[in-house]
């Protein structure tokens, strides 16, 4: 076999060996006798396979023409079109296609559309593709120039499989995915530039594999409040896209969120709170520990805003997490088992770290971890965790064993400076409790308030007017005693 034939056998092209020397020859004329038929055939194929990439993962939109290989995975209807100036309709028909790296949406025009229409074309096949790549609706999109089956690759993937989240791939559409709901928001207008007014609202999905930020468009933004958490759902026809280096799931017209009944499990997987680092985002799990009322507040725009602190506790720490916004209103109290998700970790009073949960936090309440870990079945992945390195939901030491088995932990928030609780219980003198709120006054005793009621505290440490801090210690004659300040 001659250096040609070696060379042209080593090529994955579709185009034939004849033309392939026709153009070696045409090539070696153009040179002007500077180089053989051998180097002729090696620039030769490096022109073919310049475009060329090695899996669907490297296809971005933009690029002249690619070359790749996809399996079929489902084939759409064949829908028409008028074209401008033209008496006749265009023809147009996509097919989702994939490999091991993601998958695209491939759109075969007119004849090649009708081709399909007619069945020459089956899930399962393996085509070598050539086209023209291009930012669709509904994700990466290549419009198709040539394709043809390649009856001896292989591709590892199985058509009608589901997605998991830690699968999903920018880019990828006709994405079918099973999870929890985790958290919501509610919607939210803007004005597009033709003048209409559109809506969108988000939701946090979750499955055994992680969880993942799910935007709802238009009329699919109304499942956002038509949800609960714990709701066990699933993404018919959503689409990965990319915000602030995350992939983010999203669901138009042509997509839904149904509900299913199957049982969808959710392990939160957190950062021990003694780990976190400032500046950093951070997932932390625990116990809530103490919560403060709810603080309304005027921005500089004229709008209100809204925020509530509390303190997280798992086995390594704890932390103050703020809440913002529409995460004011989260129902939390002492004693909750929460995951607090995509938190911020910033400088607070007297140089500790604090959370702030913002817009793209999710806060979700496990309660106990068996109706999220299980979607109401019973059960509870997140009551499993033991490990005291990790910052799990009911791994904690001595301090905290009490909290789970009693309740006392939700009755330690005092509710200011008589013998009453938040709900107007009675409070025993020398109990332990913990307290949160705004220093008004400094000296023996110094005073706190948390918005709703004052606590008249005895303690050795400095503290500021203004400052917010949280003290622990025992209630005797309507004083708390601070053992710990913080």
């Amino acid at each position: 076999m001659g250096a040609i034939e070696d060379i042209y056998d080593d090529l994955e092209t579709d185009v034939p060996e004849e033309e392939f020397r026709e153009a070696v020859e045409e090539k070696v004329e153009q040179m002007g006798g500077l180089a053989d038929e051998e180097t002729a055939a090696m620039l030769l194929a490096h022109e073919l396979n310049e475009n060329e990439v090695n899996a669907i993962a490297d296809i971005e939109p933009g690029m002249d023409e690619v070359k790749f290989l996809a399996k079929v995975m489902a084939i759409g209807d064949l829908k028409t079109f008028e074209r401008d100036d033209e008496d006749e309709d265009g023809r147009v028909i996509n097919v989702e296609a994939a490999d091991e790296s993601g998958s695209l949406r491939l759109a075969f025009w007119d004849g090649q559309a009708v081709d399909i229409d007619e069945g020459q074309l089956e899930v399962g096949d393996v085509l070598r593709v050539k086209g023209r790549p291009k930012d669709g609706y509904n994700g990466l999109e290549v419009s198709v120039d040539k394709a043809e089956p390649d009856e001896d690759a292989t591709i590892d993937v199985e058509p009608g499989a589901g997605s998991s989240i830690d699968a999903l791939t920018m880019g990828q559409s006709d994405v079918s995915l099973r999870g929890l709901v985790l958290d919501t928001d509610s919607i939210r207008t803007f004005d597009r530039d033709d003048g209409s007014e559109g809506r969108v609202s988000n939701l946090t999905l979750g499955d055994e594999t992680g969880r993942i930020r799910v935007t709802l468009w238009d009329d699919r933004a109304d499942r956002a409040e038509e949800l609960d958490a714990g709701a066990a759902v699933e993404i018919i026809d959503g689409y990965v896209r990319e915000r602030d280096g995350s992939l983010e799931l999203h669901v138009g017209d042509q997509g839904a969120v149904d509900e299913v009944e199957d049982d969808v499990a959710f392990e939160p997987d957190a950062d021990p709170i003694s780990e976190v680092e400032l500046e950093e985002t951070a997932d932390i799990a625990g116990v809530v520990r103490s919560a403060d009322p709810k603080r309304t507040f005027d921005r500089d725009d004229g709008s209100e805003g809204q925020v509530r602190n509390v303190r997280i506790q798992d086995a390594t720490g704890d932390i103050r997490v703020a809440l913002w916004g529409d995460k004011a209103d989260k129902d939390i109290a002492p004693g909750d088992e929460v995951l607090a998700a995509d938190v911020e970790i910033q400088d607070g009073w007297q140089d500790d770290k604090e959370a702030s949960a913002s817009w793209n936090s999710t806060i979700v309440v496990l309660d106990g971890g068996a109706d999220l870990a299980t979607g109401g079945a019973g059960g509870g992945a997140g009551a499993e965790t033991t490990d005291a390195e990790h910052a799990g939901l009911s791994s904690f030491g001595d301090e905290t064993d009490d909290a789970d088995s009693s309740g006392d932990e939700a009755a330690a928030v005092s509710a200011g400076s008589g013998d009453t609780s938040p709900d107007g219980g009675a409070q025993s003198a020398g109990q332990q409790i913990e307290f949160t709120g705004t220093v008004v006054q400094t000296g023996d005793p110094v005073v706190l308030d948390d918005g709703e009621q004052t606590m008249s505290v005895e303690t050795g440490e400095r503290v500021q007017l203004g400052q917010e801090i949280t003290v622990r210690g025992e209630l005797r004659d309507d004083r708390l005693h601070a053992e710990d300040v913080f």
